[in-house]
């Protein structure tokens, strides 16, 4: 995972099989919960998969990017002014942002 004090960048938070070598979303969650409660959203920008948000506390939102291609420009718009949004209301707010291995988008 790479971090700036407000920002992290990670791999898909994982259930199942996948939790062996992906970020285990349980693990994600109780990390996000101690460090940063209720003051994280997370952003995830897979087209192709999702997950139950409830592990986050219903703070996720999808942007829908292909793997290994460009966003369209009125999903960064929008993003960007999400992001604006949220890190505006408290400066303690973060945001934990990612994709499916952490690199591709």
């Amino acid at each position: 995972a790479f971090s700036t004090d407000r920002i992290i960048a990670m791999s898909f938070p994982s259930s199942g099989k996948q939790s062996f070598y992906r970020n285990p979303i349980k693990e994600v969650a109780r990390f996000l919960d101690t460090k940063h409660p209720d003051h994280y959203k997370v952003y995830n920008l897979c087209s192709e998969k999702g997950y139950d948000p409830k592990y986050f506390h219903y703070r996720v939102e999808r942007i829908f990017i292909d793997d290994h291609n460009v966003p369209a420009l009125q999903d960064m718009l929008k993003f960007t002014a999400s992001v604006r949004e949220w890190m505006s209301q408290d400066e303690k707010n973060i945001i934990a942002i990612h994709c499916k291995g952490g690199k591709g988008r």
